[in-house]
């Protein structure tokens, strides 16, 4: 049986590695073992939590390196409408980056009730979110 490479990591470690990585002089490195290395990386959790300019800009050179290169899986709860919202407000960096994304892409989207709080709501517990 063929072993193949995958990682799984949320995109807040994401960066937080990637920014680790760049302080100690090391991205180079970083990018070629972490992001390049496996042939599909799933990177989960886009949007949750905001990136900064530096943040965005790794976060574009991760999609951009593997465009074409490896399989590449996202998991987000915003529409890509709202991503330049997560990406430094920077509108004309989050075209660049869903560009290279959909270029090859399946969407698969998902709507409905929370799957982790379908048993909740069965025993009566219903959390209220305000928007």
């Amino acid at each position: 049986m063929n072993n193949i490479k995958i990682k799984f990591i949320t995109a807040a470690d994401l960066m937080l590695q990637l920014s680790t990585a760049y302080q100690q002089g090391k991205l180079k490195t970083y990018m070629q073992r972490a992001v390049l290395g496996p042939k599909l990386l799933i990177i989960d959790e886009i949007g949750y939590l905001p990136f900064g300019r530096e943040e965005a800009n790794l976060f574009f050179n991760v999609i951009a390196k593997r465009y074409e290169k490896g399989s590449t899986i996202l998991t987000s709860n915003l529409p890509f409408s709202q991503w330049s919202k997560s990406f430094a407000d920077d509108v004309t960096l989050t075209a660049a980056m869903l560009d290279r994304l959909l270029h090859h892409c399946h969407v698969v989207q998902i709507s409905g009730e929370s799957y982790r709080l379908k048993d909740k709501k069965r025993i009566g517990i219903q959390p209220q979110v305000e928007t």
